[in-house]
């Protein structure tokens, strides 16, 4: 097994992102290449961006703010669940979920997004009856390879609205396509940033830390 797989699309400009967002600018101020003293540069773009964990307040009035996320939620015992055989734009149900739950964080990887600078309409995404089942079951964050864990086209958020009602923490746009399935150690932690409705995460798995803590 390698040594930690780094499951964050690398962002640019051509990094994918919902229609109508704000894709990644990094606007140069100062360079080296134009006889500056440092590089300096600023960036512009959505908080969706890549991999990213949404915030409650994105999808709820009364949600808080991805600062006041416990960053306990996005590291940790993490097992990674392939399907396979799902149709286009199918949301995943619990029936096609066939692998038993061993983990408090469950990372899903659809094959629907392959390719994070390209973006497909067509993506999976979580039903909220299995994000109900999983709650359920213990699981306190889910993570998916695809932009949303709703359709591109839903404006009801119905899987959303179950992460609101159950609590859940969530992570989008990850890379799963090398990763074996099995159980790994999580790290993806989201930036303090204040009022955020997401954040962008540097997300990697390492091999499974048999003691690491439960913190939260």
């Amino acid at each position: 097994m390698a040594d930690f797989f780094d499951i964050t699309p690398k962002i640019s400009p051509r990094l994918a992102v919902f229609p109508g967002d704000q894709p990644f600018e990094r606007k140069i101020a100062l360079s080296f290449a134009q006889g500056h003293h440092l590089e300096l540069s600023a960036m512009l773009a959505t908080l969706h961006l890549g991999a990213h964990a949404d915030a409650p307040s994105h999808y709820g009035a009364r949600g808080v703010s991805i600062d006041k996320r416990s960053p306990g939620l996005y590291m940790g015992r993490a097992q990674v669940v392939r399907v396979s055989g799902l149709a286009p734009k199918a949301r995943v149900m619990p029936r096609d979920f066939d692998t038993p739950v061993q983990a408090p964080r469950v990372l899903l990887d659809t094959g629907s997004f392959v390719d994070p600078d390209h973006w497909n309409p067509h993506f999976n995404s979580y039903s909220p009856e299995l994000l109900s089942w999983l709650a359920d079951q213990g699981v306190k964050l889910v993570g998916i390879d695809t932009p949303s864990v709703d359709p591109e086209d839903s404006k009801a958020l119905e899987s959303h609205q179950i992460l609101r009602q159950r609590d859940l923490a969530v992570l989008e746009g990850l890379l799963l396509k090398n990763v074996p399935e099995g159980i790994y150690t999580l790290i993806a932690l989201p930036l303090a940033i204040e009022g955020g409705d997401a954040s962008p995460v540097r997300a990697v798995l390492l091999p499974e830390v048999k003691d690491f803590p439960e913190l939260a």
